[in-house]
């Protein structure tokens, strides 16, 4: 089992999109997936057509049985109706909502979502995790359980200074990782989103962040209308438009993701 975060200390920077769409690909491509909703404001819960629940504050403040908070979201939600039968993998979610504010205040053990998730070994293949932008005790628990880091970022001084502030927590959390035995967390890539390809501003950063960290820096995403109509009709653009060009851009976006987490140990 695999646990992948995205994370950017910077909000409005499309993590709870590409959270979304890497666990409806993944659970399309036939992978057991849980997609857990850190964040108060349960978008990545409502995107998948749920309504806000504490389950990630009972998960961790209440110790509740995975059985009570993880929601089975059915294959007609994210693919294609005449591929539902051929969809081997499993999508659920954690929900979340503004309880989990209260999370980082309440939580005793830096470990806590580490051992919560840990208890998924063996039938769950990766656990994607959606984060807040603002640091808290809670982002370092998350840390602590995380295998893998995927730093979404828009082409602005803003969101580059999120970027920057996100690695820079990265850095303090390894060597704690590393007194209790576990790895490195593997940064597997930067993902540009809503790239505007066409204005000077989005065509220089993306050259500044190509120079800074070279092979990291993935396929940019442009900005595509159809990305605010998925997030409106609660569904991913595999299901909405899978044939838009938007659509091969999500799955360039998984296949990219899948290639990194082949450097990563189950």
């Amino acid at each position: 089992m695999k646990i992948v975060t995205l994370f950017n200390e910077k909000g409005g920077v499309g993590k709870t999109s590409l959270s979304n769409h890497l666990a409806a690909g993944l659970a399309i491509r036939g992978h057991n997936v849980v997609l857990v909703d850190s964040d108060p404001q349960g978008h990545a819960t409502i995107a998948n057509g749920l309504p806000k629940e504490p389950c990630f504050y009972d998960l961790l403040i209440r110790n509740a049985r995975w059985q009570d908070v993880l929601r089975l979201i059915p294959a007609e939600q994210y693919t294609l109706p005449d591929e539902v039968g051929a969809v081997n993998g499993k999508l659920m979610v954690v929900p979340g909502n503004v309880e989990s504010r209260s999370i980082a205040e309440s939580l005793g053990d830096v470990f806590a979502v580490m051992t919560r998730l840990r208890q998924l070994e063996g039938a769950v293949d990766y656990v994607v995790i959606d984060t807040s932008p603002t640091p808290n005790l809670l982002h370092a628990a998350i840390h602590m359980a995380t295998d893998i880091i995927i730093h979404p970022t828009q082409l602005t001084a803003f969101s580059f200074d999120g970027l920057r502030e996100s690695i820079s927590h990265l850095a303090n959390y390894n060597p704690y990782r590393e007194a209790r035995n576990l790895p490195p967390i593997y940064t597997a890539g930067i993902v540009p989103t809503m790239v505007k390809v066409k204005t000077v501003e989005h065509s220089e950063n993306l050259e500044r962040l190509r120079k800074a960290f070279g092979d990291q820096v993935w396929d940019p995403i442009p900005a595509r209308t159809i990305w605010d109509e998925a997030t409106g009709l609660k569904k991913p653009i595999f299901r909405i438009a899978p044939n838009s060009a938007a659509a091969r851009e999500a799955w360039n976006f998984v296949d990219q993701a899948e290639r990194a987490f082949a450097h990563v140990g189950s």
